[in-house]
Parts: structure tokens; sequence; C-alpha cells
């Protein structure tokens, strides 16, 4: 299918209908004709269903912020699964603006023009389509694999994922279930690790806020982080090596946060098994490892 912009919109082909769940149609309605159309009246949920159904999305002109949030996941909350779906591709003759493929899980994005940081969890590769860019996904790319060339400077190398590109991703990992790394040569955006259930991210600099948000498995490492880091973890472990802006582990119902900071539960010196495992994943001394706390839920 093909829509034609006179201007940007924001969150087309936005699986999540710019978390439909917060808002309740206040923001945006699955059902509401899409503005700056030219010759056609599609629905946002039209753009969605042609996805799902393993049709490309053709897009005309410049598009706004959230193209492709949660591409690929069939959500519970309207009905689905909550597995991964198979769609088709969205293609992109204009620029895109920012955190586009936010917690994409398949699909690929192609784009003519220019694309505005920070992106999503997305990982770019050598195109197959003449004179455009290709995206796809980290998470699926670590789950499924691909016979596909990444770009360098990132590469796929022995079930790890080089992030070398300097590019802010936000949600980096979302949703991964696999025992896969990815580690990221400076910063990360927000939400890494967002919902992922196994794995290794490692951000070598500092994350936003929502780092480890909702994690029911694998592990984070990273610097600096944002505000909520740990919010709503319900199973994994977060390590912050350097500095959390606050509220860590707010709402946190499993789990286990490493820190040297403050944070909202109660925390405990670490146990020879911690200290072992921090001086694996961090390579650091004995000494270094046991200044971490330990926080998690006690019940």
């Amino acid at each position: 299918m093909l829509l034609e912009l006179s201007a940007p919109v924001d969150c087309l082909c936005d699986f999540t209908y710019d978390f439909f769940w917060q808002h309740m149609g206040s923001r945006l309605s699955p059902s509401a004709i899409i503005p700056n159309q030219k010759s056609s009246s599609y629905t946002y949920e039209y753009l969605i269903c042609a996805l799902k159904n393993g049709e490309d999305v053709n897009l005309i002109g410049n598009v706004g912020k959230k193209l492709g949030s949660s591409l690929g996941v069939d959500l519970k909350f309207f009905g689905g699964t909550g597995k991964t779906l198979r769609t088709g591709s969205i293609i992109v003759d204009g620029d895109i603006d920012t955190r586009m493929g936010i917690s994409i899980v398949t699909g690929a994005i192609y784009v003519k023009g220019n694309v505005k940081e920070p992106m999503g969890n997305m990982v770019e590769f050598v195109s197959d389509r003449a004179g455009y860019r290709k995206f796809m996904s980290i998470t699926y790319l670590l789950a499924e694999g691909s016979n596909e060339k990444i770009l360098p400077p990132n590469s796929l190398e022995d079930g790890c994922l080089y992030l070398r590109d300097g590019i802010i991703r936000d949600t980096i990992g979302a949703r991964l279930d696999a025992d896969k790394k990815v580690m990221v040569d400076g910063n990360a955006g927000m939400s890494t690790g967002i919902l992922m259930k196994s794995g290794l991210i490692h951000v070598d600099g500092e994350s936003g806020m929502n780092t480890g948000v909702l994690m029911h498995g694998g592990t984070v490492i990273t610097g600096n982080a944002g505000e909520f880091a740990g919010a709503y973890m319900a199973g994994g472990s977060l390590v912050i090596k350097g500095k959390a802006r606050g509220f860590v582990g707010a709402n946190m119902k499993g789990g286990m946060i490493f820190y040297k900071g403050d944070a909202i539960l109660q925390g405990a010196p670490v146990d020879g098994n911690d200290i072992k495992m921090l001086i694996r994943l961090l390579d650091i001394t004995q000494v270094e490892a046991m200044m971490f706390k330990k926080y998690e839920l006690r019940r």
C-alpha cells in the first residue's frame, strides 16, 4: 500500500498506537484517519493490518516521530498472543524523525532520507534496495540470526553484536529472549533492555531513563543511568557502575540491582557469588566488587 504525506505525522505503523493503554484514545485513536494525506483516507489501524498481513507500507514524504514502534509484536492488550509476528516492510521516501523502531522485534524499515537520533532498537544493514538505507531489529538479529551483512563499524561476532557507530538508541534489546550479547561502545538512550528475558546488554558509557524497566531476565550493565533504572523489574540483573539519577528500583517486583549508591529498596552487602559474578562481568578487583550493594525485593 502507498500513503503520500504533505507534512510529517507521528506514530505511523505504531503497533502500540502511542501506548494506547496510557491515554485510551485521547492522543490517538486506531480508527482515526491519518492527517496530512494526499488522495487517500487511511486510518492508523489500516497500516497495522497491512503490515500484519505481510504487505509493505510505502510512505512518500517526511515522517514524524515513533515510526514502527513495537513493529512485529502481537500485543496482548489488543487481544493478541504477546508473541512475535512476521510483518511486511516499511519503505520511506523521505526523512524520519526521532525514535524510529522503538521496541521493534521484526520487520525492516527502508529509508531514502535521513534518520534523526535517537533511533530505536535497530541496526543498519547493507541494503538490498537501491537508493535506500536498510534497518532491522536488534532483537530479531540476535534471536533468529541473519545472513545479511551489518554495515560497519557495527558487527556481529560469535553471538555478540558490537555497536560502535556512536548512534544513540532507545530500547536496545527490547524483548530479547536469547543467550546473546550486545556491547555498546558509547552511550544508550532510554529503556535499554525493556522487557528482556535473556541475554546481556553492556553499555560502556551511560544510559537514559528507564534502563532495565520491566525486565524479566538477563543482565543489563551500564555506567551512569537516568531516572527509574530498574523500575517494575520482575527478574534479571541490572548492574549500575556509575551513578543513577533517582528512583532506582521504583515499583520493583523481582530481580536484582547491583549499585554503589542509594536506592528506594534497602540494600544488602554482596555475597561471595555476587562478588565472583561482578568480577567476571566487569573485569574488576574483589575490593571494587565489594563496594557494590545488592538491592532486591524482600518478602
